[in-house]
């Protein structure tokens, strides 16, 4: 059981982590004393002074984390329990990979919140250049703040650069005075939702993939027709198959191959690598092929289809 909440704070150095973990922490509603660990995964230009806590930062460990090859269960376990803490807050390297710390957390520590800090004037130069570990924060991320918004800031390029990511994470804009207004830019799909069938463009496939894996339920009972590469192996029932696109999130390295189940009579007539156009009814239900619940397509046409350009599916 998770019984000891863990508060992530990402960005990139500079971004304002320091800041706000200090006034988190100076805030009575979420400090009323409870024996709290912080790990410092880099040192900025500000120093997390806990002075004006409520109890002076009496009941406060700071601990620098030297490396990301520090991370292990028992490391991080034993720090907890030396400073008899009751929480974690993690102030994290933006250089470094989350699964450096994810895959080593103990089993007994749970991420309660994650939020992702960036300055506005920065962030776009650090995903033009660090793209990969600007997407690594975003993917998990719950709330994105972006902090020092002039009003000449252009809320949209910021808005996009979240949305590329991750359609579930809050956006919320700091002035240079402090004040916290959220993100109300109406995001509508590229596609009509409601039309028999939903017709997805390729140059939609990614999007549409990240959304009914996010919203899965919304898209049960409906139509849709798409363009895909079918894959097969043994494991898979009987009269079924995968169908999906290779999608690139960021960059080269993380181009997976994201699929869905198909079931159709004539599946074994078919092979991997075929492209097809397909037109298929969705079923949400479970399937081993998901390890639980998932989109199972019902194939009611299928039709070879010449490989597209470009191949690889992208969220731009």
């Amino acid at each position: 059981m998770n019984n000891i909440p863990v508060y992530l704070f990402t960005g990139f150095l500079e971004a304002g982590k320091t800041k706000f973990i200090r006034d988190t922490m100076e805030d009575e509603n979420f400090n009323a004393g409870e024996r709290t660990l912080i790990l410092l995964c880099e040192e900025g230009e500000e120093e997390l002074d806990l002075s004006r806590c409520p109890d002076k930062g009496a009941s406060v460990t700071v601990f620098a984390v030297p490396d990301q090859a520090w991370f292990t269960e028992d490391r991080l376990e034993a720090q907890r329990k030396r400073a008899k803490a009751e929480r974690v807050l993690v102030e994290y390297n933006g250089l470094w990979q989350l699964d450096s710390f994810y895959n080593h957390m103990p089993p007994n520590w749970g991420v309660a919140q994650e939020i992702f800090l960036a300055d506005a004037t920065t962030i776009l130069t650090y995903n033009a250049n660090m793209r990969q570990q600007t997407v690594d924060k975003l993917s998990s991320t719950e709330v994105v703040i972006f902090n020092r918004v002039t009003p000449a800031a252009d809320r949209m390029a910021l808005h996009k650069l979240v949305r590329g990511v991750s359609r579930r994470a809050r956006i919320a804009y700091e002035d240079t005075d402090g004040n916290l207004d959220f993100d109300t830019i109406e995001d509508p799909l590229p596609f009509d939702i409601n039309a028999d069938p939903i017709v997805i463009e390729d140059r939609d496939f990614a999007l549409w993939y990240r959304d009914i894996s996010e919203e899965t339920e919304k898209y049960d009972q409906k139509t849709v027709s798409f363009l895909g590469v079918v894959a097969k192996n043994g494991k898979m029932p009987k009269n079924s198959f995968a169908i999906g696109r290779h999608v690139m999130t960021c960059c080269e390295a993380d181009i997976a191959y994201r699929a869905f189940l198909a079931e159709w009579p004539q599946a074994a007539g078919l092979s991997s690598y075929d492209w097809v156009r397909v037109t298929a009814k969705i079923e949400i239900k479970r399937s081993s092929f998901y390890g639980g619940p998932g989109p199972v397509l019902s194939i009611l046409s299928l039709s070879p289809a010449e490989r597209p350009e470009p191949e690889v599916a992208t969220f731009y």
